[in-house]
């Protein structure tokens, strides 16, 4: 139950013609304490309840759990998220061994693109897709419990 990540900003859209798939993706908070956050996430039409743990000190680790619940129930539960709900579309690459979530979000945070690589040990060693930039893991600013403080609240 240990999420080990890197995240990445992402300079260009060229990942869109290697992507697997695509989903649209909307997600809050119903708890953004920095110790234990609770997300309701619908996608496509699927929805999930997640809560997460603190980040390690160097930002790649954190306890994850998460459990699929009916879509009512995520809909409901997603009207009572803490401002605000954050719209996104994902696409999922492959690359060489591992699976790289790309994040195209919407509203006031158009523009920012944002990939993902879950791994199984910290110190794994990556050969980055040339699209990847600037390294983010363990910048809060990137986390989408902050980046779900700066946007309107949108409804479902």
């Amino acid at each position: 139950m240990i999420e080990i990540e890197r995240k990445f900003l992402v300079h260009s859209t060229e990942f869109i013609q290697a992507a697997s798939q695509h989903y649209r993706i909307e997600q809050g908070y119903l708890s953004k304490d920095p110790a234990r956050t609770v997300r309701v996430r619908i996608k496509n039409d699927k929805s999930f309840i997640t809560v997460k743990g603190a980040s390690s000190a160097s930002g790649m680790s954190r306890y994850e759990w998460e459990k699929e619940i009916p879509l009512e129930e995520g809909k409901a539960l997603l009207q009572l998220a803490l401002p605000t709900v954050i719209q996104k579309i994902r696409y999922e690459i492959k690359h060489q061994t591992f699976l790289f979530e790309v994040d195209v979000f919407e509203g006031q945070h158009q523009g920012l693109i944002l990939a993902e690589v879950e791994l199984e040990d910290e110190n794994v060693e990556l050969n980055l897709p040339e699209w990847i930039g600037e390294e983010v893991t363990g910048d809060p600013r990137f986390y989408n419990v902050s980046l779900s403080s700066m946007e309107e609240k949108k409804s479902t």
